[in-house]
């Protein structure tokens, strides 16, 4: 098992990971909105942490003769989505380091002035502004900054695990093959 969970885990988490170096020199050059970096984001975490259900259908079919109780199923997928989320959180540090220098003051521009555009007032945009800034000092502690990633990608794992553990645990879909 320890095998299925540490290739799929890390082969999940080098994907999701790997598109923070594709997306974030697309933010900050323009190219792509904060919102649509958002939306590229979960959608290569959804595509990347496929990898809990082969994993869970790989162990299934490896090593318990094709059939597997959710229990088993959800630990074998758990596993994998810590794996993959400690694997993207380091990449993140890389890339915060990298290629996102500045992301931060990118990201607090840009919804301070989506604030002003929805008609804040002076006084709403004056406490945003303390409230980033906050949070700006708070995530410059590479410990708070790695939790924070981690709960990026964490409950995308969560949901992919609880529905792959539902639909692997029935031993006629997907069976293994002789």
């Amino acid at each position: 098992m320890k095998k299925i969970v540490l290739i799929n885990g890390v082969i999940a988490g080098a994907i999701a990971g790997g598109m923070l170096f594709i997306s974030t020199p697309l933010v900050r050059d323009g190219m792509l909105s904060f919102d649509s970096g958002t939306l590229v984001g979960y959608t290569t975490m959804v595509v990347a942490l496929s990898m809990v259900f082969f994993g869970i259908k790989s162990y299934r079919d490896q090593h318990l003769g094709g059939t597997i109780t959710f229990g088993k199923a959800l630990a074998v997928g758990a596993l994998i989505t810590v794996v993959a989320s400690c694997v993207y959180a380091l990449v993140w540090e890389v890339c915060y380091h990298t290629v996102a220098s500045g992301f931060m003051d990118g990201m607090a521009d840009y919804y301070l002035r989506e604030k002003r555009e929805e008609g804040a007032t002076a006084a709403e945009l004056e406490q945003y502004s303390r409230e980033m800034n906050d949070m700006m000092v708070m995530y410059q502690n590479p410990f708070i900054r790695f939790g924070m990633t981690v709960m990026e990608i964490l409950p995308v794992g969560v949901v992919l695990t609880l529905l792959s553990a539902v639909l692997l645990r029935k031993k006629a879909f997907l069976p293994a093959t002789e």
